[in-house]
């Protein structure tokens, strides 16, 4: 029987590119979980673009099987709006050595769930093989990047394949004006009583090509503006982005099919969703978008880093999830650049809340999988 004792400690420590703020909080926070009365030499680091993960549902699942888990955030938690890729890379990196030099961790396992799937491929990748380029004409990489230590195995789980494609799949093309959240299209509503579910081939492929190009549409005016303001001396301005929860598949199973109910999304009702200001995106600096959310741009992409990462993979998707796709979970492990990689399919929603005992199996194959590659 696993041992339920979970000791949990709080760490937070400086980044090579961040200080303790002036309140006296620190760049890079987390929480370490471990077997009670033990110093595991094993541990798993997880970790989201924005989300706080000091608390995710695995870590004492994982501790009571014998491993360390340390729930770390980047000076980005809770701060989407922000968001360097640079930085966020170069906060994870201290939370890895933070792992083997004060901890004393032999092996890091890497957790990327959710929105973190496409993070933690980047930071494996620039560990192992650094690609990153320049955030913009005249400018360098920050020195730290070099430092990065890669992680020893790689696990996905509930994970998008990157940061703009997730957005552009959930961008409503039927915006017909950025400054006017009601503005619409209704030929290109997916809410529109007339384009009703299941949705015609050729809407489809109508809605995708317009959903890329209004993405491409905001990074040309983000370009043009960020030249405006750099010409006046200014650094950088947020703006909104609005109706961003509208997949065709949040309304049609049909469309990559999976055991998810019709008619949902992870917050409720698609249609209410999607005119809430609660969306992904939804307020982003010019420096974030062509960070984070640019197809041109961003370098946050799944497919850039994937191919990268070749220490073991494994992959989990539930069948259920009502926001990532089993085409989305068959993408990442094909573009995986591992030879040992294994795709698994579990029983369970996006957070393992149902079935009951849906965090436990996942935690459980987890656990098996890597001491399998320790024996």
């Amino acid at each position: 029987m696993p041992d339920p004792v979970v000791e949990r400690q709080f760490v937070a420590v400086d980044s090579p590119t961040g200080h303790v703020n002036g309140a006296g909080f620190h760049p890079c926070q987390g929480v370490w979980y471990t077997p009670g009365g033990r110093s595991p030499k094993t541990a798993v680091i997880a970790a989201h673009y924005s989300v706080d993960f000091s608390e995710h549902y695995l870590a004492p699942l994982l501790a009571t099987r014998g491993m360390g888990f340390l729930g770390w955030n980047t000076r980005y938690r809770n701060n989407e709006s922000w968001f360097l890729l640079e930085h966020a890379l170069v906060d994870l990196g201290a939370g890895v050595r933070w792992l083997r030099e004060e901890v004393g961790v032999d092996t890091v396992v890497l957790l990327g769930n959710c929105g973190g799937g496409s993070l933690m491929a980047a930071y494996q990748s620039q560990a192992s093989d650094p690609t990153l380029e320049p955030p913009g004409a005249g400018r360098r990489l920050r020195g730290a990047l070099e430092a990065l230590e890669p992680g020893d195995l790689y696990v996905s789980l509930q994970a998008h394949p990157g940061r703009p494609e997730v957005l552009t799949t959930w961008l409503d093309p039927s915006v017909t004006d950025e400054a006017d959240p009601l503005s619409r299209d209704p030929s290109l509503d997916m809410y529109d009583p007339d384009n009703a579910p299941p949705y015609r081939e050729e809407f489809v492929a109508r809605y995708r090509h317009a959903q890329v190009e209004r993405n491409d549409r905001i990074t040309h005016w983000v370009r043009a503006e960020l030249d405006r303001l750099e010409r006046a001396g200014a650094y950088d301005r947020n703006f909104n982005v609005h109706r961003t929860w509208a997949d065709l598949r949040f309304m049609d199973p049909a469309i990559d099919p999976s055991e998810r109910p019709p008619a949902r999304c992870l917050a409720g009702d698609p249609a209410w969703a999607n005119t809430s200001p609660f969306g992904i995106a939804a307020s982003s600096s010019l420096r974030t978008w062509l960070s984070m959310w640019s197809l041109r741009d961003s370098q946050c992409r799944g497919a850039r880093h994937l191919p990268h990462i070749t220490v073991p993979a494994l992959v989990m998707q539930s069948t259920a999830d009502v926001s990532v796709f089993p085409s989305d979970a068959r993408a990442i492990f094909d573009t995986l650049g591992s030879k040992d990689k294994e795709l698994v399919w579990v029983d369970g929603d996006h957070y393992l809340e149902s079935p009951d005992d849906a965090r436990e199996r996942v935690a459980a194959r987890i656990a098996d999988w890597v001491t399998a590659r320790q024996s």
